[in-house]
């Protein structure tokens, strides 16, 4: 099988919303009168962020979830995607169950890849993804104001807490293991919620280095600071019957328990997981304190938990509070390729 006849078979597919799709030198695409476009690349690199042995069908999914994830943290409608891919060979069976799991995510949010690249080499797969957004809806990181509440989409750790698993730090019953599974191998990305943001959020990002990482840029490019409540943040009862004891303090102390996993101690690694632990791919937003109770009614609309869990304040860095008040000792902020 050639390169072209790998193309032409597993991703060429009609795009009527393009003018030219794949086959040519450079696709050609019409923007709606009136957006700009949004632009965003992500790669997954096998070994870094997923495991050789990787589901093709769940891997199809991810390859595109993680860039729909930065179109809905810009509040932007996904139109187009390219895919430069390397393969270490042209396996048939691999490349039929990853094309059906990119194209059945690609199919629900009505994007059309329109080209990209293949190569022999390590297995790599880059998305380079385009969508549509009115210039003055566009969600960015530099628009949180002092006085801003600060919001989480969905619940945050469980992807953490199955790599933990699947890497052999952590050991998970199989009924675990399938709560949690999930969000790390087919994250669900928020495209609608940030299109309902529109207008709403006066910033917003997707978590994929972990909260504080994250939120982390909000404050910087609005150059304000944050307080956020340990307590507040979203878990779920997997990842809280797990990894914490009974009247858990939450105050950052280790602790021994009879259930802990794998000899695993106290909240420490509980922390970590929900603040640092990344992969979540749910959105971090900031809105007007006067405009709370309009997040109850996109929640309802999209059956979607949304969480309030502090708020933005003068000055910089983000400090995180116990249930008691007292600021936590947070040892890692989130994922850096380089560190």
């Amino acid at each position: 099988m050639s390169e072209f006849d790998l193309i032409r078979r597993f991703f060429t597919r009609d795009t009527p919303h393009a003018i030219l799709g794949v086959g040519d030198d450079a696709a050609l695409l019409q923007v709606s009168v009136g957006n700009v476009l949004a632009v965003s690349s992500d790669m997954l690199v096998c070994g870094t962020h997923f495991l050789p042995d990787a589901d093709p069908f769940l891997l199809g999914h991810k390859t595109l979830a993680v860039n729909l994830s930065d179109m809905a943290a810009m509040g932007a409608a996904p139109r187009w995607a390219v895919l430069a891919i390397a393969l270490p060979e042209a396996d048939e069976a691999w490349l039929a169950q990853f094309s059906a799991g990119f194209f059945a995510l690609a199919q629900q949010h009505d994007v059309e890849l329109v080209g990209g690249d293949t190569t022999r080499g390590p297995l790599n797969l880059c998305v380079t993804i385009f969508g549509e957004v009115p210039a003055q809806q566009a969600l960015r990181r530099s628009g949180a104001q002092v006085g801003d509440e600060i919001w989480v989409s969905g619940c945050l750790g469980d992807a953490a807490l199955a790599l933990a698993h699947l890497q052999g730090r952590i050991a998970l019953s199989a009924a675990e293991l399938a709560a949690c599974l999930p969000a790390l191998h087919r994250p669900q990305p928020r495209v609608a919620l940030g299109l309902a943001l529109r207008g709403i959020a006066s910033s917003a990002i997707d978590i994929s280095d972990g909260l504080l990482a994250d939120l982390g840029h909000i404050l910087e490019a609005s150059q304000v600071g944050a307080q956020l409540d340990f307590a507040a943040l979203p878990v779920s009862p997997v990842l809280r019957a797990c990894l914490t004891p009974p009247s858990l303090p939450l105050s950052g102390e280790e602790l021994g328990f009879p259930h802990d996993k794998g000899g695993l101690r106290g909240v420490k690694l509980f922390q970590q997981f929900v603040l640092s632990g990344g992969d979540d791919y749910e959105l971090c937003f900031t809105v007007s304190a006067a405009r709370h109770a309009e997040l109850a009614d996109i929640a309802a609309r999209h059956n979607l938990p949304l969480t309030c869990i502090g708020k933005i304040v003068a000055g910089r860095g983000c400090i995180v509070h116990d249930a008691s008040g007292n600021p936590l000792n947070v040892e890692a902020c989130g994922y850096d390729h380089f560190r």
